[in-house]
């Protein structure tokens, strides 16, 4: 492939900080440009502790001891403050939503709107405007 593609990965950081950290070092040595910091909870064994943004500490581990890599923040991230926070304190360098878009189709234009920034809607829906 050409330069002109980023290469992500989605991990499922189930054992520790520390395992995700050698993992984005082996995979930065493979081309990888981004990782998604997920724990996945594809298995009914994990037990995973639910809260808001329970994912991040693995992102900002990413983030903080292997810089060639851009690092993916998920995980009930469902408030606009949330996401910017996460963004301005350098925790990770993208945020991914998931349920929260389910939940509401329109979560980035309440954000836009509620953080006071314009966001840009797509030209084909510019009839359904609510501004």
């Amino acid at each position: 492939m050409g330069t002109c593609f980023m290469y992500f990965y989605r991990q499922s950081p189930t054992n520790t900080e520390e395992d995700s950290i050698e993992l984005a070092k082996l995979l930065t040595k493979e081309g990888v440009d981004l990782i998604d910091c997920s724990t996945s909870g594809s298995s009914p064994k994990q037990q995973i502790p639910l809260s808001p943004g329970y994912q991040i500490p693995f992102a900002t581990a990413i983030k903080k001891n292997v810089p060639r890599i851009l690092s993916g923040a998920v995980g009930l991230i469902t408030e606009a403050e949330q996401a910017n926070d996460i963004l301005e304190e350098e925790k990770a360098d993208l945020v991914f939503l998931g349920r929260i878009l389910v939940r509401n189709p329109n979560f980035v234009l309440d954000s836009a709107a509620q953080l006071g920034v314009y966001a840009q809607h797509v030209h084909q829906y510019n009839s359904c405007r609510k501004d």
